[in-house]
């Protein structure tokens, strides 16, 4: 596949997150490989992660599927958002996106050909960091193409019961999420990051894991899900305490629910200037955003 520019040196922290405020569209570099197992199906599966063209945005191919059929990263094909995101044409679906789209959005990458040979993506360790460890190993290169970019001009908020998500409007992109559990081992955390602050998402935000509640693992599995989840690829939260310490931040289960809306708000293509912030939220509620949002932007002159 061709590649709009020359690939560049792998980037340092200053032009790592400036990527995603840049005015012209970015691919990779070059193509990766990973693979692992599915949080839900626990089947094995394989992505290759590839250049695009301008203006493909970021799309899966089901490679395992007749004729490889293609589902665009939109929000218009989310099919459903229990304990991940899933998206759907016709009937090839893809879950558990949310870790890999997050990582290519907060990198810059805005065009990018997914090749999978399964119906879910791997969790890895659980978090993005693998990743964007694999994107900035190939590099980020800049295209021919602008992006088109929008800002947020009237706050707009989704809540259900106390847990909502907002966005607001913002003279920078930045994302703020909370969180309160009843388990003291997590408690309420909060975490605030924007792509023009001192901290990489690579380093911040990438690196923080998923997590459960042990007390909800046996009704979970006898549901069908969760069949690939283990204490390698997800922190476990119990009465106790952590089940599997340590933690790479204090707050980490905040920093992965910040890692989940932005991979939910990247499937409205091109990241809005706005500052959104979640409490409680979940990727229902990350996703009526999303698609409320979108509904907005096609309303704007």
């Amino acid at each position: 596949m061709e590649v709009e520019a020359r690939r560049q040196e792998p980037y340092t922290k200053p032009q790592e997150d400036a990527n995603l405020l840049a005015s012209m569209q970015h691919t990779l570099g070059d193509g990766f490989v990973m693979s692992g197992v599915g949080l839900h199906t626990g089947e094995q599966v394989q992505v290759r992660v590839l250049p695009a063209a301008t203006g493909q945005g970021r799309y899966f191919v089901r490679t395992d599927l007749p004729a490889s059929p293609t589902i665009p990263a939109r929000v218009e094909v989310v099919s459903q958002t229990l304990l991940s995101t899933e998206l759907k044409i016709d009937s090839a679906p893809v879950r558990t996106v949310e870790h890999l789209l997050a990582a290519l959005t907060a990198m810059g990458i805005d065009n990018a050909r997914i090749e999978i040979d399964a119906a879910e993506a791997p969790l890895l360790d659980g978090s993005a960091k693998q990743w964007t460890d694999a994107i900035a190993h190939v590099g980020v290169v800049a295209q021919s193409a602008p992006r088109q970019p929008w800002t947020v001009t009237e706050p707009m908020w989704i809540r259900e019961g106390d847990a909502f998500v907002a966005a607001l409007p913002s003279p920078e992109l930045r994302f703020t999420y909370g969180i309160d559990f009843d388990l003291e081992a997590i408690g309420n955390q909060w975490h605030s990051w924007s792509p023009a602050s001192d901290e990489p998402f690579a380093t911040a935000i990438a690196p923080a894991r998923t997590f459960g509640l042990a007390h909800q693992i046996k009704y979970l599995q006898s549901q069908g899900l969760i069949k690939g989840g283990s204490l390698d690829n997800a922190l476990v939260c119990g009465s106790e305490g952590w089940l599997n310490p340590p933690l790479r931040f204090a707050n980490e289960p905040a920093r992965h629910k910040l890692l989940d809306l932005i991979g939910d708000l990247s499937l409205l293509g091109t990241m809005p200037v706005a500052h959104f912030l979640a409490y409680k939220a979940s990727h229902a509620l990350h996703t009526q955003l999303a698609r409320s949002l979108n509904q907005l932007r096609g309303t704007q002159p």
